[in-house]
């Protein structure tokens, strides 16, 4: 008979890099990762804040390795992915997961608001790619998962700063995937719709805008999970995505589509 290569969506003996890792999206990524048997490095804006991740992973029996990671200071990036090589030796996966979204009305916007908000997630996205893209390089494979959103293809009112940081992800996206396709590197990016994270709760609380952010979740009509999130980024992580890259993979309910 005639030897198949399946699909696999294991990720064992993987280590991956996970930038915001200790809370909503990014904790569900860590965790979904190391379940599917990588060992996870854990990039936390305050170390001493990684809200029981590392624990969580350690007793699926994989190593995790919290790390001081602002992805704002560059000297912050360079330690944790040396650290990262340091401990395990290379660097399979990168997920570029730490964002952040101060909401206001452009005509209200500071420019504190906005220096940040570019700071953490193209500036950060960008040169965590960087460092973890030349280790990349050495070992002539990788995969690198941005965290891109729907507020990249579709405009969210009191967002435009993050809005525009968030198309600018999907598009830095096709840039590394055709620059680094020649190492063996695939890059891609999610974007997910609103899910229930801590960074969600106070828009959602309103019962106003929830309705309306329902309704437009066009298909499902429901605010999504944090492991669907974190499903798509396993997958896209997986070797069964080896021949996608450039992508950005809309989990948006079919917000978008309508």
């Amino acid at each position: 008979m005639m030897h198949v290569d399946y699909p696999q969506f294991g990720l064992d003996g993987k280590i991956a890099l996970v930038t915001g890792a200790a809370r909503g999206l990014g904790r569900a990524i860590a965790l979904a990762l190391a379940n599917a048997g990588a060992e996870v490095a854990l990039g936390l804006r305050e170390v001493k804040e990684d809200a029981g991740v590392a624990a969580e992973i350690r007793k699926m029996g994989r190593k995790a390795l919290p790390l001081q990671m602002d992805v704002s200071k560059m000297d912050q990036i360079s330690l944790a992915v040396d650290r990262t090589v340091k401990e395990f030796g290379r660097i399979d996966i990168l997920v570029n997961n730490a964002g952040i979204a101060p909401g206001n009305l452009v005509e209200d916007v500071t420019e504190e608001d906005f220096d940040a908000t570019l700071a953490v997630n193209l500036k950060g996205t960008f040169f965590v790619s960087q460092a973890v893209g030349r280790v990349m390089i050495r070992q002539k494979k990788g995969t690198i998962i941005n965290m891109s959103s729907q507020a990249g293809f579709a405009a969210l009112p009191t967002e435009s700063v993050y809005c525009m940081t968030k198309a600018g992800i999907a598009h830095l996206t096709k840039c590394l995937a055709i620059e680094w396709g020649k190492h063996g590197i695939t890059v891609n990016a999610v974007a997910p719709t609103f899910i229930n994270t801590p960074g969600t709760e106070d828009f959602l609380s309103d019962p106003r805008r929830l309705v309306d952010t329902v309704e437009r979740i066009a298909a499902l009509h429901r605010i999504g999970e944090p492991m669907e999130v974190a499903g798509a980024v396993v997958f896209l992580a997986s070797s069964a995505a080896s021949l996608i890259t450039g992508e950005t993979l809309l989990i948006d309910g079919g917000w978008t589509a309508r």
